[in-house]
């Protein structure tokens, strides 16, 4: 199988905010500049709440932002449609879910197949039991979720996500609902797959533990300027008055 070229990420004056019940609005991301070149692997720290899962989500075209620009591979995702966003992402980002997002129903190999299928073409069957296999589930191919542990539930996640080969692998937390025996062993998978696989890696958690694996470690704070913003709004109030 031909591997893509590992694509590079681009933010630029990314903004999104939610409002709240009390009418007033609470600003999540507001990240003026951000990049992560071809083949960087990023552990991004960041405090619980603090938008980490929010900017991923962005970054996936899960969640549209306010404004700004998302740039993948050449192509701001954030002007998008949102069928259009979903194909893009099914083709060139891998996504690891903290809460794993597997249909419990189907097995493992059924749930890789499953995503392999978005891509809008047939699903290769034997490359998605070759990456089980790589994730050290050969043997538990026709498990479903149900009947596996919760570390093998994360290495179908993690097998799911490598399925189509992205460009790009966004993963949430990834060690957060393992225990820390294999807390270990799933980053070692995480990173070790992306290698082979020539994928581009942005890996958000609070455990300075995780981060500590990574040759480049960014933390959210330094980059997403809430407090920044906060205080030129109370500037701009201020010389109004």
């Amino acid at each position: 199988m031909t591997y893509k070229v590992v694509l590079s990420l681009e933010l630029i004056d990314v903004k999104k905010a939610y409002r709240q019940p009390d009418g007033g609005t609470l600003q999540v991301l507001n990240v003026p500049s951000y990049k992560m070149n071809q083949g960087d692997q990023v552990a991004l720290l960041g405090s619980s709440g603090g938008g980490k899962t929010t900017l991923l989500n962005a970054i996936a075209g899960i969640t549209a932002i306010d404004s700004g620009k998302i740039v993948i591979q050449g192509h701001d995702i954030a002007r998008m449609p949102e069928q259009v966003r979903d194909r893009f992402r099914a083709l060139h980002i891998g996504y690891v879910f903290q809460t794993f997002n597997l249909l419990p129903a189907f097995t493992a190999l059924e749930n890789v197949l499953l995503g392999m299928s978005f891509r809008g073409k047939a699903a290769d069957k034997k490359f998605a039991v070759d990456v089980l296999k790589r994730v050290g589930l050969g043997e538990r191919l026709h498990y479903r979720p149900g009947q596996l542990s919760v570390g093998q539930q994360q290495r179908v996640a993690i097998a799911r996500a490598l399925a189509n080969v992205p460009g790009l692998l966004l993963a949430d937390e990834p060690t957060a609902n393992i225990d820390p025996a294999n807390q270990e062993k799933i980053l070692d998978l995480i990173l070790e797959a992306c290698r082979e696989y020539n994928v581009s890696l942005l890996l958000v958690t609070h455990s300075p533990e995780v981060s500590q694996r990574f040759e480049r470690v960014e933390h959210l704070h330094e980059f997403n300027q809430l407090q920044v913003h906060m205080m030129d709004e109370k500037s701009d109030a201020e010389v109004g008055q």
